[in-house]
């Protein structure tokens, strides 16, 4: 347990690289067995129970980028306390932000059960495969509020600087469901079901593992207390609300984007199902990026290093810049077999092919996005984020995935999400650059949980 923020100290891009790569380590781990999930699942020889996971995926997408929204409010609240000195305050924005989030996505998790079918129609579902996705939401979904858990207590490891037992959390969680999915599936004989219950056993190891490292290692979360909770509701919200706002903002867009290409059949949704699973896996260390980079900003802003803020954010772009040309360059090597491999009809491979040769390509720019959205939520500007990310994702999606659609044809849709993000990542990188060059270092230092009113949601004051 550190007196001190590990991060205050030391090169910022050793800093950036260690905590990015343990993220995407244990990310595309996780990621890499959800994709064996769907490869097991597409060996059953039925494009209808690849197809409902993939409409699956564009609902569960929702609850899971609320629950990183409220994970990324408790990294950037319990690392600013460690970075002023304040350890006592950050356990207890820690055990509150627990409550909080369980709530939170308890309530996702009854809406999302209550309306199932209704949601998955209006994602282009129909017939056989509308059951398959409704039955595998019933399954998976109630396990929400056990993943937040260890969603928010893995988040305080990262704000403590932990980036190895981080990484040891998604790990054991992975590996368990990687040796459940093919038991489940084929031995026990229950499919689908099984998929689904392989699933909601690694959101229970990651929880526990989460807790047991964040307590007992480092002593990060208070046993929380219900009137602490209330007072702390309102600072975690004041962060937490607009980083759900903003990583609900690409689900929506994955979900307008499979309604564009369901017309096209189920094996175009297939298709995009695999492209989903490989842009996780492949892009692990961009999407873990946000999240590991959030600490550093966070302390480095509670102990007032404005010049260490310039360089994190400098150095976490050169990283996004190096780390995509070697994916990307991969992926097109690697992208057919891929395909082969998942057993892709001639159209849902189109899909595929279109993304790992031009789609992958547009992270070049989207790590920008990643890095600025990291920058705004870390230091007091989280709307920021949300209204890129809406303009993003929101505003111009559906306009631009339909027209390229009708040009293209399913393709379309991969073109027109790359275009997007080329476009608004530039925007946002060089915002953000603007925003951090440009603190004023007077004002840098923050109590957390302290509030001089309550439209304040980040009471700056001086050291």
């Amino acid at each position: 347990m550190s007196v001190e923020g590990r991060f205050l100290t030391g090169s910022t891009m050793g800093h950036v690289v260690r905590m990015t790569m343990t993220g995407a380590a244990g990310i595309t781990f996780v990621f890499l067995v959800d994709a064996t999930n769907l490869f097991w699942v597409s060996l059953l020889g039925d494009a209808r129970m690849v197809a409902a996971i993939g409409f699956a995926f564009a609902i569960q997408f929702f609850s899971v980028s609320s629950g990183i929204g409220l994970m990324i409010a408790a990294t950037v609240l319990v690392s600013r306390a460690i970075g002023a000195r304040r350890r006592d305050a950050g356990r207890r924005l820690a055990g509150s932000a627990i409550v909080v989030a369980c709530l939170v996505q308890a309530a996702m998790a009854a809406t999302i059960i209550a309306f199932r079918y209704d949601l998955l129609h209006l994602a282009g579902a129909t017939g056989d495969t509308l059951d398959l996705a409704a039955r595998y939401l019933l399954f998976t979904v109630p396990s929400l509020p056990i993943m937040v858990i260890g969603m928010v207590a893995s988040g305080c490891l990262r704000a403590e600087g932990d980036g190895k037992r981080a990484m040891y959390v998604t790990l054991t969680s992975g590996g368990v469901a990687m040796f459940a999915d093919p038991l489940l599936i084929y031995v026990l004989g229950l499919g689908l079901d099984g998929a689904a219950l392989g699933l909601t056993l690694s959101r229970c190891v990651m929880m526990v593992t989460a807790l047991i490292w964040a307590t007992r290692v480092h002593d990060l979360i208070a046993w929380p207390d219900w009137r602490a909770t209330l007072g702390d509701a309102r600072p975690y919200f004041a962060v937490a609300l607009p980083a759900i706002l903003t990583q609900m903002a690409t689900p929506f867009g994955n979900y307008v984007l499979t309604a564009v290409l369901a017309p096209f059949g189920d094996d175009a949704v297939a298709g995009w199902a695999v492209v989903g699973r490989l842009t996780v896996v492949a892009f692990g260390g961009i999407f873990s990026l946000a999240g590991a980079i959030g600490g550093i900003f966070g302390q480095n802003f509670g102990a007032g290093h404005h010049d260490r803020l310039v360089s994190t954010y400098r150095d976490a772009m050169i990283f996004c810049l190096v780390y995509t040309l070697v994916v990307w360059g991969l992926l097109v090597l690697t992208g057919d077999a891929v395909g082969r491999a998942f057993g892709l009809s001639p159209g849902g491979a189109e899909v595929l092919h279109a993304f790992t040769h031009v789609g992958a390509g547009a992270f070049l720019f989207s790590g920008a996005f990643f890095v600025s959205n990291a920058a705004f939520n870390a230091l007091g500007r989280p709307t920021r984020s949300t209204a890129l990310t809406w303009l993003r994702d929101g505003v111009l999606t559906w306009p631009v995935a339909t027209w390229m659609a009708s040009l293209a044809g399913a393709v379309g849709v991969i073109y027109a999400q790359a275009v997007l993000g080329a476009l608004i990542g530039l925007v946002a990188g060089l915002w953000g650059w603007h925003f951090v060059r440009n603190i004023d270092p007077a004002k840098l230092q923050v109590e957390p949980g302290v509030r001089r009113g309550w439209r304040d949601p980040n009471s700056y004051r001086r050291r």
